[in-house]
């Protein structure tokens, strides 16, 4: 019996997610009960947001530079307006996603790379947390703390959270009109156009709800560390990409994976427990994840060229 593309793209990340958490339970019997499982995923949620963010960006067959930056500063706007000055945070929130989604139309009309424009919207980000926060601090509101240390009687917060996210954007992005559209902009941008569609439209749908997402993330990951620093989530930019990537996400055709990309972004959060259990360096942790990365590409890779064997039978 073959398999659909979907499930193909679904088997890699789960199959990898599935084997790191097995041999983390192996090196740390003690990680299998509820609050293991909290410990090992405690920063899934901001990731996992911070990677469907990414993903709307490569549905439209752009690239999201400033993934990590904008994180960054949404979390330094959380951890000193949005709790001091609730109204004002929640503005300036709201301000940032319509410069994401006029960035979009900018890239469209003008017709920009989106690696240069985002590139140089990092500096800008990236600028604009320095000057909210010079130095580490801030405190997050308390509703964001409270949302994200509930313990739920079945799962931990992080898995249940990650489930959520997973199912909103596979609605968003699978099953609704606007998701439809913004995949048919990846995959086939004349042909959007023929058929009377607005492609600017779309694509400035898929850069504000990235924005969206991107807004998420800053708010969890506060609530999750309790304060905030300039450079927080400059990581975010790379393992947002991985994570789109491990996913079952390509850079061009508007193929995405909703949930493959919030399962992709649980093994990449899993992978630094795992490596830390097998006593590897910090310093030596983000190639170690790199080299995760290539095996499970080369194994997507392996399955799909034995798919289109089978097709072409």
């Amino acid at each position: 019996m073959r398999m659909s593309n979907d499930a193909l793209r679904l088997l890699i990340p789960a199959l990898s997610l599935t084997v790191l958490l097995a041999a983390v339970f192996w090196l740390q019997p003690r990680a299998m009960s509820y609050v293991g499982l909290n410990l090992l995923f405690n920063l899934a949620v901001p990731i996992a947001l911070a990677t469907i963010a990414q993903m709307l960006i490569m549905a439209v067959n752009d690239l999201d530079l400033s993934m990590g930056a904008f994180v960054s500063f949404v979390a330094c706007v959380t951890a000193t307006f949005l709790r001091d000055a609730p109204l004002l945070g929640v503005l300036i929130l709201a301000g940032a996603v319509s410069v994401y989604a006029l960035i979009g139309v900018v890239i469209h009309l003008r017709n920009l790379p989106s690696i240069v424009v985002t590139l140089g919207m990092s500096f800008v980000w990236a600028g604009l947390a320095v000057l909210l926060l010079p130095a580490p601090g801030g405190q997050a509101p308390d509703w964001a703390r409270a949302l994200m240390t509930m313990k739920p009687p079945v799962a931990p917060m992080a898995i249940v959270a990650s489930i959520v996210i997973a199912v909103i954007a596979h609605l968003l992005v699978m099953r609704s009109s606007l998701g439809v559209l913004m995949r048919g902009v990846g995959g086939n941008q004349r042909s959007i156009e023929r058929a009377g569609w607005s492609v600017i439209a779309a694509r400035a749908a898929a850069y504000g709800l990235a924005g969206l997402f991107a807004v998420l993330a800053g708010i969890a990951l506060v609530g999750l560390t309790t304060s905030a620093d300039a450079n927080i989530a400059l990581r975010y930019t790379l393992l947002s990409i991985a994570g789109v990537i491990l996913g079952g996400g390509e850079f061009i055709g508007g193929r995405v994976s909703p949930i493959g990309a919030v399962v992709g972004a649980l093994t990449l959060t899993l992978a630094g427990s795992f490596l830390s259990f097998l006593r590897i360096s910090p310093d030596w942790q983000i190639g170690a994840q790199g080299a995760i990365l290539i095996v499970v590409l080369a194994l997507r890779l392996v399955l799909n060229r034995i798919e289109v064997r089978e097709t072409r039978r």
